[in-house]
């Protein structure tokens, strides 16, 4: 069985109960950075063999796992914080977990980009989330320019190095939307930062970012309102009618055939 495992983004008390005890149980755990969680296994006192796997040899290790697998070996994959496959290796492994027919389950867990879109107060019930977007400016910009007219939210990350650069193309492709910026969740110092998006590129100008960080965006608000034709919403009004009256009617004929297929009671005191 393949198991990924969802670790803790910041604070170590917020890994599952389910998620140690795999952690104890499996034959050996697919590390992004085996440093890092080999902190987190001594931590809780778990000691289990580990293998390297991260962006830079994904392909070749996945093949490894895939054996081991195949071996009716158990491996868990975790990452250096968050949850495997969402911008941290794992998509490669499922993809061809699944290809060979071989059984793949997952532990939910601590997920920075949900966390920062829940604390940001924009849209949460519909969104896109982009990842790391390009290092150059220039596809940088082009990779924002997709989602322009997109009406959902957007979750971006980020490294520190890179954050103010990042500001200056979203303020340059999107305009002066709404926007968050949250770094180091759920540990000491946890930082949420609103305001517009030339707002956080005034205050990441005079303070020097630390870590990694999470750009939620607001959507474009005009791209969520349609232009309606004259009468046609009258004509989408009828339309709806119909549809509603067509079940009404096909949930009348479902109940009446039900109910020729049910035999009468006997009467006992016939």
């Amino acid at each position: 069985m393949l198991y990924l495992v969802a670790t803790p983004i910041g604070n170590l008390r917020d890994i599952s109960l389910r998620a140690l005890d795999v952690l104890g149980e499996v034959d050996i755990i697919a590390s992004e950075d085996t440093r890092k969680t080999g902190v987190l296994l001594k931590h809780f006192g778990i000691k289990k063999p580990q293998l390297s796997f991260h962006q830079h040899n994904e392909q070749q290790v996945a093949g490894r796992v895939i054996g081991l697998l195949k071996q009716g070996k158990s491996v868990a994959v975790v990452t250096d914080a968050g949850t495997p496959g969402i911008a941290d290796p794992g998509y490669t492994l499922v993809r061809r977990a699944i290809d060979e027919d071989l059984e793949v389950t997952m532990l939910p867990g601590p997920t920075g980009a949900i966390m920062a879109l829940v604390l940001s107060g924009l849209p949460a019930h519909s969104f896109t989330f982009r990842g790391f977007p390009p290092r150059k400016p220039g596809a940088r910009r082009r990779f924002m320019q997709l989602d322009l007219l997109s009406p959902h939210t957007l979750i971006f990350y980020e490294s520190p190095y890179r954050l103010a650069a990042f500001l200056d193309d979203a303020l340059e492709v999107f305009g002066d939307r709404e926007a968050v910026i949250a770094n180091d969740l759920t540990k000491l110092y946890e930082t949420v930062m609103r305001g517009t998006l030339s707002e956080l590129r005034e205050q990441f100008a005079q303070d020097k970012p630390r870590g990694e960080y999470i750009v939620v965006i607001a959507g474009n608000e005009r791209a969520g309102k349609l232009e309606w034709q004259p009468g046609a919403q009258a004509e989408d009004a009828e339309a709806d009618d119909e549809a509603d009256q067509e079940d009404l009617d096909s949930e009348a004929d479902a109940d009446a055939e039900w109910e020729s297929d049910v035999e009468p009671e006997e009467d006992e005191n016939a």
